[in-house]
C-alpha cells in the first residue's frame, strides 16, 4: 500500500507542476509575478513554495501531450516583495537579474524596484 501511495503523490506532484508550467508560460515578456499569486490563481494560495520548487526544476519541463518542450520563463517568477530568490538557478548569480533588465525590469541590490508597475496577476488576468 505505501508503494501505491507514493506513486500517488508523485503523480499530484507531476500534476501541480504541469499547472504551475502553463500558467508561467504565460506570464508576459516584461512582466513579472510571484510564486504566490501563481498558487493563489491555481487554488493552492498556500503552496507557494511548491511553485518555487516547479520552477527550479522548470528547464525539464515538457507539457502533457506535447512533443516538444514549453518555455518557462521561470525568471518572471519571483518572491511576493519582488526578489529574486530563485537567481542561483540561473546558472551564475546574475542570469536572471540579466535577463529580468533586458526586459525593463529595474533591480538594486536583487530587489526589483518597479515591482508593482510589472507585476502580473494571473488571478486578475486571465
Amino acid at each position: 500500500m505505501e508503494k501505491r501511495s507514493s506513486n500517488r503523490n508523485r503523480k499530484e506532484k507531476s500534476d501541480f507542476f504541469e499547472r504551475v508550467y502553463r500558467v508561467a508560460a504565460m506570464i508576459p515578456f516584461g512582466r513579472v509575478t510571484s510564486y504566490g499569486a501563481i498558487a493563489k490563481y491555481l487554488g493552492a494560495g498556500r503552496s507557494s513554495r511548491m511553485v518555487g520548487w516547479a520552477m527550479n526544476n522548470s528547464h525539464r519541463a515538457f507539457a502533457a501531450g506535447e512533443k516538444e518542450t514549453i518555455f518557462i520563463p521561470a525568471h518572471r517568477v519571483v518572491n511576493r516583495n519582488g526578489i529574486l530568490t530563485g537567481k542561483h538557478h540561473f546558472g551564475n548569480s546574475t542570469t536572471m537579474q540579466q535577463l529580468l533588465e533586458n526586459e525593463g525590469a529595474i533591480i538594486e541590490n536583487d530587489r526589483i524596484l518597479n515591482f508593482s508597475e510589472i507585476f502580473w496577476n494571473p488571478s486578475k488576468e486571465l
